[in-house]
């Protein structure tokens, strides 16, 4: 049956199991009572619902409360162990892989290092080394948790680039600094690891994975629209307008902001990233004549070049060099923030990753001063510019929240693949015609 909207009651239903879902778990434990004015929904569907969902598993009982001279009414939530996700971060410097249950729960996690001697990106993300060490850390933690790969809602994985979508590959990744053109990772996972067919796999850019994160459980609750922005080697962002709803993921970090200024690691000039990503950072510090620790990696190298500009004895003179760079580098992402406001005018820009938490602890500050300085005044008065709170882990995070979204947009129901349909009448005399 088919409503005077075009959606059938088969659509209703699974609206209807999305609200109560939604509700649940971001507000729960609630009473049968308390969803109704929640989700809008008539005493009967949620009655209806409700006996859906715990017959299935997906609900639970989780106590009760008193009630205005009534019965005591029973608390709702959803069930933690009625599924698990799995969340993968192709990071910079390690793939990191986490099993959580319906709640976000860490059941296991496992990290596989992408040292390699050379420092070329492109044979640090050698495809076939990520894939493998995605393959195994899989395994590793479905086997830790002693949890059966069938119990999988699906994985979800956050990676550098542009992901974009075809019929045969699924998702393909774009990453021109990391060296990867057209990767088709979707399908070389799904030949790789061992799980069922059934499993999803959601695979999109590291920013947005952060960005859902932060929105649903972390500094951007409550927003209406933001812009997460995410700083490690590479500098990225992710735009939301619909808090549960997925954001859109920016190649910020390669925004101009200087004309034939530095080359970037993408190959242009100029990039945002060029001047503000932590390697970028490392690298202007030592031109500088920066004492840069020999041989360490971005991590530790930047956690120097602070020590040297912010002592943490105050009687030491700070590193000017250090300083120098630091101060430059503060306008610049306050003229990109900027540009973030203008563009979006979002209500709150947050900042994360390994070096956003590192850099926004010592100078958050200083950019918002120029960032003010850059944007339009209207915007600016009206945006507010924060720290992220899920730390260095929210890309993983995120990602898992990636199956976990699309099985609540479903109503609760596991991915079932598309039903086959047969092409109209005229599909074939059209080909024909056209091979003439």
């Amino acid at each position: 049956m088919t409503t005077r909207n075009g959606r059938t009651v088969r659509d209703l239903r699974r609206e209807n199991r999305t609200a109560v879902l939604h509700r649940l778990y971001f507000d729960g434990p609630m009473s049968r009572f308390s969803l109704g004015p929640a989700t809008g929904l008539s005493s009967g569907s949620v009655s209806n619902v409700v006996a859906e969902l715990v017959a299935e598993g997906l609900v639970e009982e989780a106590g009760s409360v008193d009630s205005a001279g009534g019965r005591p009414r029973i608390l709702l939530r959803v069930t933690p162990g009625s599924g698990c996700m799995i969340g993968v971060d192709v990071g910079e410097t390690r793939v990191r892989v986490e099993l959580f249950d319906l709640t976000l729960t860490e059941l296991a996690r496992a990290e596989r290092p992408l040292a390699v001697e050379s420092a070329q990106p492109h044979e640090r993300y050698e495809v076939g080394l990520v894939v493998g060490l995605v393959r195994d850390a899989v395994a590793e933690v479905l086997r830790t948790a002693e949890v059966p790969p069938e119990r999988l809602l699906g994985v979800g994985v956050g990676v550098p680039g542009i992901v974009a979508r075809t019929a045969e590959d699924g998702a393909v990744v774009h990453g021109q600094t990391i060296g990867w053109d057209a990767v088709p990772l979707e399908r070389l996972l799904r030949e790789a690891v061992e799980l069922p067919a059934s499993v999803p796999y959601r695979i999109d850019n590291g920013a947005k994975t952060l960005g859902q994160a932060e929105m649903w459980f972390g500094a951007g609750r409550g927003a209406r629209s933001a812009v997460v922005t995410l700083f490690g080697s590479g500098v990225g962002a992710c735009v939301v307008t619909d808090p549960l709803g997925p954001g859109r993921a920016l190649e910020w970090g390669h925004l101009t902001v200087r004309v034939r200024g530095r080359r970037c690691r993408c190959g242009s000039r100029g990039c945002l990233e060029a001047y503000a990503g932590a390697g970028a950072l490392v690298d202007r510090w030592r031109e500088a004549g920066g004492a840069v620790p020999a041989g360490a990696d971005e991590e530790t190298a930047l956690t120097a070049m602070l020590a040297a500009a912010y002592p943490a004895d105050a009687g030491r003179t700070p590193d000017a060099a250090a300083v120098g760079v630091l101060e430059e580098t503060a306008e610049y992402l306050g003229a990109g923030f900027a540009d973030l406001i203008n563009l979006f005018q979002p209500e709150r820009i947050l900042v994360g990753g390994w070096a956003g938490l590192q850099l926004g602890a010592r100078f958050l500050e200083t950019v918002k001063g120029h960032a003010m300085e850059y944007a339009l005044a209207y915007p600016a008065a009206r945006v507010d510019i924060a720290m992220g709170t899920l730390g260095p882990d929210a890309v993983t995070v995120g990602a898992a929240i990636l199956p976990l979204a699309d099985f609540f947009a479903r109503g609760g129901r596991r991915a079932e693949p598309d039903p086959t349909e047969e092409e109209p009448a005229w599909a074939p005399t059209v080909r024909g015609r056209e091979a003439r």
